[in-house]
């Protein structure tokens, strides 16, 4: 399935979202930025050495990820919060074959994490700017929904209308009918169909 992408801003950082099947990945290095523009991969960083980073991202992979490795798992877990322990996302993701972050280069390039775990990284950054993130989070899906309900009903009003002026055109048109008489017969069957389709909210 294509990936969308999307952009929200939160307290006036833009914040990059990717969706790839059914899951929304958001840019964890916009949300660091937030905390600081310059320092964005050592914040990161910082956050992925911690021990309840690592126990939660484990945790997280082992409901969401069936080819996830419990054992380099383990590792870091007993590593973690020792002062010479360093880890990076791609470490992290090349070790374990995890699936909550994923590095991307180029022009949209950063490190992405799967909203749950987006989340708590947020929340790591700034509690205030994680409850801002998920507002704005939602007010994109929220839309999103809205112009799916919209293509929805814009593809079925057109599989109807090809549906009913089949019909009348096997049914209920004449062969001797003339153009002008014909066409009165595919508006007025319309009418009625729009009708019904109003009453039905399709």
């Amino acid at each position: 399935m294509a990936k969308k992408q999307a952009k929200i801003n939160v307290k006036g950082k833009d914040i990059t979202i990717f969706s790839q099947k059914e899951d929304d990945y958001i840019c964890i290095t916009d949300i660091a930025r937030y905390k600081s523009s310059d320092r964005t991969d050592d914040l990161i960083r910082n956050w992925l050495r911690n021990r309840n980073t690592i126990e939660f991202m484990g945790i997280w992979e082992h409901l969401n990820n069936p080819g996830f490795k419990p054992v380099e798992f383990d590792g870091f877990k007993k590593l973690a919060g020792l002062n010479s322990f360093t880890l990076t996302p791609k470490q992290w993701i090349e070790k374990t074959n995890a699936i909550g972050l994923i590095s991307k280069s180029g022009r949209y390039g950063g490190t992405y994490a799967h909203k749950d775990i987006a989340f708590e990284f947020a929340s790591w950054i700034s509690v205030e700017f994680k409850l801002y993130l998920i507002k704005e989070f939602q007010r994109l899906k929220n839309e999103e929904q809205k112009q799916l309900g919209w293509d929805i009903k814009r593809n079925l009003a057109k599989i109807n209308y090809r549906i009913h002026t089949d019909a009348i055109k096997e049914n209920l048109t004449p062969e001797k009918l003339t153009k002008e008489q014909t066409n009165n017969v595919y508006a007025t069957e319309a009418d009625i169909l729009n009708s019904f389709c109003t009453e039905m909210k399709l």
